[in-house]
């Protein structure tokens, strides 16, 4: 009888970058395509060693001489939240949730570009444009949702407020790309997204959220180490953040 087994990932390395987190940094990624009926379970696997998913493509840094990245991960069913976290929740109890197919809208669009030019005016998405939009929404060979939250606006008709590109996996949830409106920076809705997701987590029976890298020493992706508990892959193994932080001082 003959074997079938399924073919070997084959690893691509990207030409070195500025970094876009870390001054004076190069930054490099090592890069597999996510395809065939496979893909979902590759992504799967990837994931839990670090990579994140971007279109069709599983990705990790691999940054010479550093290591500032780390992936990192809420343990949803042990989550507590704390009283900012409650007051946030209260804030935005109005909102509605609503799953999405990964089908770009122009109203999504346009609430991307709004959040772009307040927050990441002279970032590298910055230049991107309703076509490219619409393929980092739909271009995904795994199980990916468009998870929006809408408000009531003053004609009584909904308003789109928040939205996130998410992968649902075998063992967790994936915030591949969230954005939201700048003018309603009180809300705190990029946190509010999180814990809404920690929420959807525990009720599809899921044990994580995989919140993407956070990187010491950048003030924008310190938020991705207030969710507790939460674990970052130092190494071959998980950990969680408040014993690597005890480790270092």
């Amino acid at each position: 009888m003959t074997e079938h087994r399924p073919p070997k990932l084959r690893f691509y390395l990207t030409e070195a970058q500025p970094c876009p987190y870390l001054p004076q940094r190069m930054e490099r990624k090592v890069f597999t395509p996510l395809r065939g009926n496979r893909a979902a379970n590759v992504n799967d696997r990837l994931s839990v060693n670090g990579f994140r998913r971007s279109q069709n493509v599983a990705y990790r840094p691999q940054c010479p001489g550093c290591n500032a990245c780390i992936a990192t991960r809420v343990v949803a069913g042990e989550y507590a939240p704390s009283r900012s976290d409650r007051r946030i929740v209260k804030r935005n109890s109005r909102l509605k949730r609503i799953v999405r197919p990964a089908i770009a809208t122009e109203e999504q669009y346009q609430l991307f570009r709004k959040y772009l030019a307040s927050r990441h005016a002279d970032g590298a998405m910055a230049a991107m444009d309703a076509l490219d939009f619409a393929s980092m929404v739909e271009d995904s060979t795994v199980r990916t949702q468009v998870i929006e939250y809408h408000d009531t606006g003053e004609d009584g008709e909904p308003v789109l407020v928040a939205a996130c590109l998410t992968d649902v996996m075998a063992d967790g949830v994936s915030l591949v790309y969230s954005f939201f409106d700048p003018e309603r920076s009180r809300d705190s809705l990029g946190n509010f997204i999180i814990i809404d997701h920690i929420d959807l987590s525990r009720a599809l029976g899921l044990s994580y959220v995989y919140l993407g890298y956070w990187v010491d020493g950048c003030r924008k992706m310190a938020y991705k180490t207030r969710f507790h508990p939460t674990e970052a892959l130092i190494g071959t193994g998980w950990r969680r953040v408040r014993e690597v932080e005890d480790d270092s001082t």
